[in-house]
């Protein structure tokens, strides 16, 4: 018999998602519990949270969070932020020590805010001068690596099961309004700590289960605006191409979606006038950003979240509410596991986003 992590699951990976349309923070040990259930859905190769409202105090800078893998680099990476940034608070990330969790690189936490003159001379507005900075750092300063860069909100991350990751990096020590949470089981790409699951860009967070088939259209064509893939999964470049639609081309969610998840053409065809020149317009434009291939995707961003299938619905996602909460998970036991009597319980339909916002009405249960 083939122990643990010999055999191959095809549709691995674990996905948990809690988000209060309310605002009310919930501990981050709900998402390490829901998670849990899920445990044979990964190997112990990357586990990771993302958490939206954690640092109330410092609401208003950028929490960069960063690996070290040698003393010289964290000297070389702060002596560079102290040129970009007015550095207002920094300090080594808590964690506990679990037997589960080794290979440790020093990890820490930097409360930041861009200054201004640096901006100015780089003729850029703050995300993109944060998002530059960023990317200077992970391409440019060897062995350092910074692996959230939003404000309000914070991603922890490690090569491990993810509720050996979450204990590790106490979570229950930290309350947002929503978390996301990932079990990662890689097929093609290896297991280190930048590889693990949520991948960020500012306060956007990606965690994914699947393979992206077209990965090589989507990364030839983003990188022609700047981005770079190098941490080897194919995750990567879908919080890349949220990214290029959100923030620089100012789509919604729901219309990003519509374009990484179109649907096919004779759905299009079908569709009343209106929709049917929207749809083609979004195809027509961006053909390069549909993302082919099985996935089930949650995408965190300040004020919300986002649960997106593939239009063929390849990868499992199901979907709860109780109260003014949505809860997102690949399996509904891992919803069930933090509230036994949801309202309703529903599976979305391949391509259709399931979005919720701070102070939004939810969706009628039936």
């Amino acid at each position: 018999m083939k122990k643990e992590g010999e055999v191959r699951i095809p549709s691995g990976c674990a996905l948990t998602g809690i988000f209060s349309r309310s605002g009310k923070r919930i501990s981050g040990a709900d998402a390490i519990t829901s998670i849990a259930t899920m445990h044979d859905r990964s190997n112990g190769l990357g586990g990771g949270f993302a958490g939206y409202g954690i640092y109330p105090e410092y609401k208003q800078y950028y929490a960069l969070h960063i690996f070290y893998n040698t003393p010289e680099a964290k000297r070389e990476c702060e002596a560079y932020l102290e040129r970009k940034f007015d550095v207002i608070n920094l300090s080594e990330i808590p964690v506990r020590n679990n037997p589960a969790i080794t290979n440790i690189p020093l990890i820490w936490r930097y409360f930041t805010r861009p200054l201004q003159l640096r901006m100015e001379e780089a003729n850029l507005d703050e995300k993109e001068y944060v998002v530059r900075c960023v990317n200077h750092v992970n391409s440019e300063i060897t062995d350092a690596f910074v692996f959230s860069s939003g404000k309000n909100m914070g991603v922890f991350k490690a090569v491990g099961f993810p509720e050996d990751v979450g204990n590790f990096f106490r979570l229950e020590d930290y309350q947002g309004y929503c978390w996301t949470g990932h079990g990662r089981y890689p097929t093609n790409t290896p297991g280190w700590w930048g590889g693990a699951h949520p991948f960020t860009l500012l306060d956007f967070s990606v965690v994914h289960n699947g393979e992206i088939s077209s990965y090589d259209t989507n990364r030839r064509y983003i990188e022609m605006f700047g981005y770079k893939c190098s941490l080897l999964t194919d995750t990567e470049v879908i919080t890349y191409l949220l990214d290029y639609l959100i923030r620089k081309q100012q789509f919604s969610p729901e219309e990003a979606a519509h374009v990484i998840a179109a649907p096919f053409w004779q759905t299009i065809e079908a569709m009343d006038d209106k929709n049917r020149e929207q749809y083609k317009f979004l195809r027509q434009v961006f053909p390069e950003l549909l993302i082919n291939g099985p996935f089930s995707i949650l995408f965190g961003f300040t004020g919300g979240i986002m649960a997106l299938n593939d239009r063929l619905k390849l990868r499992s996602m199901v979907a709860a509410e109780k109260g003014d909460f949505l809860y997102l998970a690949s399996e509904e036991c891992a919803i069930r596991a933090i509230e036994s009597d949801p309202d309703c319980v529903w599976a979305p339909t391949g391509g259709e986003p399931v979005i919720a916002t701070l102070n939004q009405e939810g969706r009628k249960c039936l």
